[in-house]
């Protein structure tokens, strides 16, 4: 279908093949992404039609269907389900009551789309006169020849659907290397900058600026920081957050807008993005601000290189206290064909393995990590897969799946085929501390197959440099005096910086409000906003914020000091003993994979740790790249799942529910 400004297939997700490995296969194959001209697929060379819509019956109450979408690389064999589009999210309806998911009404059908992606919700209305979907019609949309039946979307809750918040650095302007950004999550997380701020006008052809070389590096290094800030940790491997270069309009109620993608800039404008660009043109205080508008319902109008985007947008509110509580704008589609897609025999090789070390990796290997983008995990999971890559001569996929505090990625691959080619970016968390402190679905010790140990690091105590306590002592007789009356963050209950906080707590006989979150890159993003004001991060995950001032380091949660903050006292040495949390990283497959592809594996892993610039990035960031035999990681969740288990015991932390349903 073409739906909105870009084109794609649409799959039914029963259509697709079991689990999610397989199924990105399959959509590498059918796209062509090998290929930068992708010749081998119905792809079209260009980030806009080489894009996927899956759809199924929704699992969420209240809605119809469920809409996946995923970015399928170009000349690259990749597929990203992190972001969204608002695009072809334009041609789920019509495809949901084609395929009978949806019941379709007389006149219009209304229908509620879920957005796997985001979490969020949309409203869509298509013209069905006499219960049949209707693609001809009057309705025209900048980029696309012709007119088509109009389809409106009414986004419900998609601001801060990606992380968490509408301003996710706590600010509507920031200030990276002496330009004034706005990061905003409304749709799309973008970073949205003034044209004029980089010297150029904002109404140049995209030809003019994806040839202007200083510029994209420019934006590159403005973005790559801005991810930090908004807590996706390195974004030089994601789309998100995207480079927008605003200019004023023609009008009171009009932004022009020129929105990259994010290395190369938009030939007209994607949907979510022009509604981050409105949201952020609607409410002041942003780089993009307009007039000041009353509550209400105002039609706001984004200009693009192919034309215009007309939008209706809700505000609430007046001044700083504003918000944007609902969008509409109106799309077109039209199916372009209907029927079988042949894979290559490449994308499942059939032929019968024997040896399954001599043979092994046959595919992209993919390797799980039970955090959101941008915590130490991510990081360090995504700073090895390219080495591991090029040794193994296959792709090494990063994907995310966070939730019940590590366990829906631990279950996940536990279940998974036992064949090597799906791997767990586990650690202390997930094979020690959250099963010593709650029942979870799977067995750390009998479900997995050791890897190798790929690092650690220290944990600190931090704080706010501002709304939190200035050292150790401080903190202690504020909260003796006023209990709770600081917060700390954490990654969620069974991981390192929530066991660091309650042994400090039991330890140093103080109570502190508990703020959870899914993951170290949310959780030390409200610390660095001062909503928490207390957090216990690895050093890894910290460092880039102490460097910068936006945190405090108190203390250190371990038995020494530590060469890159020599100034740090342990909590020990401030009076708080028993705080001893280093944070480990390990490698593991499912339990039954054969002992050869463990030990290729194995080897992979200890070469690539081996790595200079790998052990560089570590040591930049505090970390400590560990390599070594599989036994040793064996014995390292032994160890540490008994430790663990005793201190839940001692201190009566242990949790009675279980962490998370089981997937299906």
């Amino acid at each position: 279908m073409r739906a909105g400004t870009s084109r794609g297939p649409f799959f039914l997700r029963e259509w697709l093949p079991e689990g999610d490995e397989a199924r990105d296969q399959a959509l590498i194959g059918a796209i062509g992404a090998s290929d930068p001209l992708q010749l081998d697929g119905v792809g079209g060379g260009s980030t806009l039609n080489s894009k996927v819509a899956i759809v199924s019956r929704s699992s969420q109450p209240g809605c119809d269907v469920d809409y996946l979408f995923a970015q399928v690389g170009v000349g690259h064999r990749s597929v990203d389900t992190r972001p969204n589009c608002g695009n072809m999210l334009s041609g789920v309806a019509p495809f949901a009551i084609e395929q009978g998911l949806v019941a379709a009404q007389d006149g219009t059908t209304q229908v509620r789309v879920y957005n796997v992606n985001t979490g969020s919700r949309i409203d869509v209305a298509v013209r069905t006169p006499g219960g049949r979907v209707s693609y001809e019609g009057d309705a025209r949309i900048d980029g696309v020849a012709g007119t088509a039946a109009p389809i409106l979307l009414n986004f419900l809750d998609a601001w801060g659907a990606v992380t968490g918040k509408v301003f996710p650095t706590g600010q509507r302007i920031d200030r990276i290397d002496g330009i004034e950004v706005t990061c905003i999550d409304a749709a799309m997380p973008l970073m949205i900058v003034r044209a004029a701020d980089l010297g150029v006008t904002g109404t140049e052809k995209p030809a003019a600026l994806d040839a202007n070389t200083a510029l994209l590096e420019r934006l590159e290094g403005l973005r790559l920081e801005a991810g930090r800030r908004m807590g996706l940790g390195d974004v030089s491997d994601s789309v998100i957050p995207k480079p927008v270069l605003v200019s004023p309009g023609t009008s009171d109620s009009s932004i022009t807008s020129r929105y990259f993608t994010p290395h190369k800039c938009h030939a007209s404008h994607a949907v979510t993005g022009a509604i981050g660009v409105a949201s952020a043109f609607a409410l002041p205080g942003t780089v993009a601000s307009g007039v000041a508008r009353e509550p209400g319902r105002h039609g706001l109008v984004v200009l693009h290189p192919a034309g215009r985007i007309d939008i209706e947008v809700d505000l609430a509110g007046r001044g700083q206290e504003a918000t944007v509580e609902g969008a509409a704008l109106v799309r077109t589609a039209r199916k372009i064909m209907q029927g079988e897609l042949h894979l290559p025999d490449y994308v499942f090789p059939r032929a019968p393995q024997r040896d399954a070390g001599a043979t092994f990796p046959r595919k992209a290997l993919t390797i799980i990590v039970p955090t959101r983008a941008g915590g130490g995990n991510d990081t360090m999971a995504r700073t090895i897969a390219p080495r591991l890559a090029s040794l193994l001569g296959q792709d090494v996929l990063v994907d995310n799946r966070a939730g019940a505090n590590g366990a829906i990625a631990s279950e996940y691959v536990a279940g998974a085929p036992a064949d090597g080619h799906t791997l767990m970016f586990g650690y202390v968390g997930t094979h020690a501390m959250n099963p010593a402190l709650q029942r979870v679905k799977y067995d750390p010790l009998h479900d997995f197959e050791p890897v190798g140990m790929v690092g650690s690091s220290p944990t600190l105590m931090v704080a706010h440099p501002e709304k939190g306590a200035p050292n150790v002592h401080s903190l202690m007789v504020l909260l003796r005096n006023s209990p709770r009356s600081f917060s700390y963050a954490s990654a969620g209950e069974g991981t390192p910086p929530h066991f660091a906080a309650e042994l400090f707590q039991l330890s140093s006989g103080t109570s502190m409000a508990s703020a959870s979150f899914e993951g170290a890159a949310p959780a030390i993003a409200d610390t660095v906003s001062g909503r928490s004001q207390i957090m216990f991060p690895s050093l890894f995950t910290a460092h880039p914020f102490i460097k910068a001032g936006r945190l405090r380091a108190l203390a250190v949660a371990g038995p020494k000091r530590l060469e890159a903050l020599p100034a740090v006292p342990t909590l020990a040495e401030l009076g708080v003993p028993g705080v001893d949390v280093t944070q480990w990283y390990g490698l593991f497959a499912p339990a039954g994979t054969p002992a050869s592809v463990v030990e290729r594996l194995n080897q992979a892993l200890n070469e690539a740790l081996s790595d200079p610039e790998v052990i560089e990035r570590f040591e930049r960031q505090g970390a400590k790249v560990q390599a070594g035999p599989a036994v040793a990681l064996r014995q390292r969740v032994l160890d540490d799942l008994a430790r663990w288990t005793d201190v839940v015991a001692a201190g009566k932390l242990a949790r009675q529910e279980a962490s998370t349903l089981a997937l299906d």
